[in-house]
């Protein structure tokens, strides 16, 4: 696998002069769970659906500030499989914005060499959204600069049952004998194939849980939670977070000795 490139950083840390971060201890992949959007327009006397537009707004700021700092993976869960049960009208609208982003961000996607991969069950978003998904991953493609994975119709228990099932397929065609399974065959089958697991996962307005998200891949991931709405969340939310990253020390299991830093967080 080639070595993602980096980016120098050109957001004016200045204007932050509470944070100090360190260019070589970036997480390598960045998940967020952006929540609040309803919140966020209750309190100001507007519609959910003004909470969701304002939302795109952080998306983007997100994804940019992302890949300024030189985060080759970022994963935004917009939209999980529990979803489908909020109401028709908001279903609706949000997939409406989600075909507005797609097909307005392309260009600014490729212009900026950002690759977009789909996580999820696809297959049940509208035809249109599905069909412009389709074409910004195609588009997107060759895109190495960095990864933006939207998680879509996308569930952790549904991932790791859709891989269950098909490494059951595997063994029942002989492919694979059940003593071959290990970490590595159930990871390979998951839609989260090929993307590196989450250094640090970001949850927005205050909410302390997963929401089914990530249930495998968020094993030795740090949790940040932050009571800033999703709306509110931009590049000094996202700046802070980062910070509070690297002050972490990561051991995966093992003790520190107070002095070894090779498990500090890094890349």
């Amino acid at each position: 696998m080639k070595p993602e490139p980096q980016v120098a950083i050109s957001l004016p840390l200045s204007d932050f002069p509470n944070l100090s971060l360190d260019p070589s201890r970036m997480p390598r992949h960045v998940a967020i769970v952006m929540d609040g959007n309803g919140r966020w327009a209750n309190r100001r006397g507007l519609s959910r659906h003004e909470g969701h537009r304002r939302g795109k707004d952080s998306v983007r700021a997100v994804v940019d500030a992302a890949r300024e700092l030189g985060i080759p993976y970022l994963t935004l869960y917009a939209f999980s499989s529990e979803n489908w049960r909020r109401p028709t009208t908001e279903v609706s609208f949000l997939m409406q914005l989600f075909h507005r982003y797609l097909i307005t961000e392309t260009k600014r996607l490729m212009k900026r060499d950002i690759r977009v991969v789909a996580l999820g069950d696809t297959e049940r978003l509208p035809p249109r959204v599905r069909e412009a998904l389709a074409e910004t991953v195609a588009a997107t493609r060759e895109n190495r600069t960095m990864t933006v994975a939207l998680a879509l119709s996308y569930g952790g228990r549904q991932d790791i049952v859709n891989a269950a099932r098909s490494i059951a397929r595997k063994v029942a065609e002989g492919a694979i004998s059940p003593d071959q399974i290990d970490e590595q065959t159930l990871a390979r089958e998951l839609t989260t194939s090929g993307l590196p697991d989450p250094d640090l996962l970001i949850r927005t307005s205050g909410e302390l849980r997963i929401s089914n998200f990530f249930l495998f891949q968020l094993a030795y991931t740090e949790l940040y939670f932050t009571d800033t709405l999703w709306p509110d969340f931009r590049e000094r939310e996202f700046l802070s977070a980062i910070a509070a990253y690297q002050l972490r020390e990561r051991r995966f299991g093992a003790i520190s000795n107070g002095s070894d830093t090779r498990l500090r967080a890094q890349n």
